[in-house]
């Protein structure tokens, strides 16, 4: 139980911490993922993601949330964004200067890979039979074939060609009819809701660093996903601040929308 509890404090605080606002892939990331906010992995690029929110500018309400801890997620998103900046940002930064693209994309590769347990149960829990074959599909090919999935061989393969969207907890309880909750920004981790959050805890044990009992090497591992993560999004947190009069409210909502949007693929 110590161990279950460690974990998914340490899963809760790191998965998350992809401050920029981009591709988790590399993989897309929600807007959420940005200093003051994160949007856990995701499967769509941030560019393709906002124009489609400009799309929809007035065809569809924003998502309503209710925000009773806004004193608190103000600052905490303050937290979040000078973490971004004065930590996250500069060895990003060094990261990325050091290591080459196509190592950074198979690092990507990788953790894409190690998270299939979560999306392939999710799927299932879904009732998208397709998808979760695809996923394990691409799981066996990239684990045997393509070095324990640094290379994405599955690419090759006409059936397995393309990545299936990202599926999580929170996403599986929106489909079965679980509301947002309340609104919430966790130190690191960024922007939430209720649901989202204990859907996070729910996916911990389908995650294979679950079952590794030692903190430094879980927090080594996580650290590293996150700065490689973030390699590929510099710039994105810093281009949605700057276009926002209230970058709260937009993360806010950006990451309420991208959520919901999510939910109906």
């Amino acid at each position: 139980m110590k161990a279950f509890i460690r974990y998914t404090f340490l899963l809760l605080a790191l998965s998350m911490t992809g401050y920029g606002l981009g591709p988790d892939q590399a993989r897309a990331a929600d807007p959420a993922d940005s200093g003051g906010a994160s949007i856990y992995e995701t499967g769509e690029d941030y560019e393709a993601f906002m124009e489609e929110l400009e799309e929809e500018e007035g065809e569809s309400q924003a998502v309503q949330i209710a925000d009773p801890l806004y004193y608190w997620n103000k600052g905490v998103y303050h937290f979040n964004d000078k973490l971004y900046f004065w930590v996250m940002k500069p060895v990003t930064r060094g990261y990325k200067a050091v290591t080459p693209q196509f190592v950074r994309t198979g690092v990507s590769n990788f953790f894409n890979n190690l998270g299939t347990p979560v999306r392939f149960v999710n799927n299932l829990l879904q009732g998208k039979s397709e998808q979760a074959g695809v996923e394990l599909g691409r799981f066996m090919v990239n684990t045997v074939a393509g070095g324990l999935g640094f290379w994405d061989v599955a690419e090759y393969e006409s059936p397995l060609r393309d990545r299936p969207n990202e599926e999580d907890m929170g996403q599986t309880l929106g489909l079965w009819g679980v509301g947002n909750g309340f609104y919430i920004v966790w130190p690191l981790l960024g922007p939430s809701t209720l649901r989202d959050s204990v859907g996070k805890v729910g996916d911990s044990p389908l995650y294979p660093m679950f079952y590794v009992d030692s903190t430094g090497t879980i927090i080594a591992v996580e650290a590293v996903d996150r700065v490689n993560d973030l390699s590929f999004r510099l710039g994105d947190y810093e281009s949605l601040k700057e276009s926002a009069l209230d970058p709260y409210t937009a993360i806010r909502d950006a990451y309420l929308q991208y959520r919901r949007e999510q939910i109906r693929k």
